[in-house]
């Protein structure tokens, strides 16, 4: 195993520890590279008119450098930062690295994951390498 992508949701409430952690533990287990990935979705078209000039490259910055703060104990880690549909560039991104594993959090789903599947669904899917997800720790309630 050479290279290890792990694709983050810098934006998603709760953090990317555990994803990272573990993807780490892994990386260190077969001396791999770590390449972390952020898909920003884009605008939608009748919106997109409406957002000012500059958002966009702003978007694209501040993603940039959460990851490279997120990569900053690795030296060797790569961060990539790339718009469009979630599931379909990590799997896209996956093939032009030649990424051996690919890492990536999950969540409970809600109603529109039954009716559209999630992105982590869709990569296991799809992925023409082995797919490890990292599943959020269940919180209790404490009685």
């Amino acid at each position: 195993m050479k290279k290890v992508l792990v694709a983050l949701d810098i934006l998603r409430s709760g953090g990317c520890g555990n994803c990272i952690k573990t993807a780490r533990k892994i990386a260190d287990a077969f001396e791999a590279q770590l390449i972390f990935l952020h898909v920003l979705s884009p605008f939608p078209g009748f919106v997109s008119a409406e957002i000012p000039s500059g958002v966009h490259k702003k978007r694209l910055s501040q993603a940039r450098e959460e990851l490279r703060k997120l990569a900053a104990h690795d030296e060797s880690c790569g961060v990539v930062v790339r718009e469009g549909a979630p599931a379909a560039i990590i799997l896209e991104h996956a093939s032009e690295i030649g990424a051996d594993l690919i890492v990536l959090d999950s969540h409970d789903p809600d109603l529109t994951n039954y009716f559209l599947g999630s992105v982590a669904s869709r990569v296991v899917r799809h992925a023409h390498c082995s797919v490890h997800i990292v599943r959020r720790p269940v919180e209790r309630i404490q009685e």
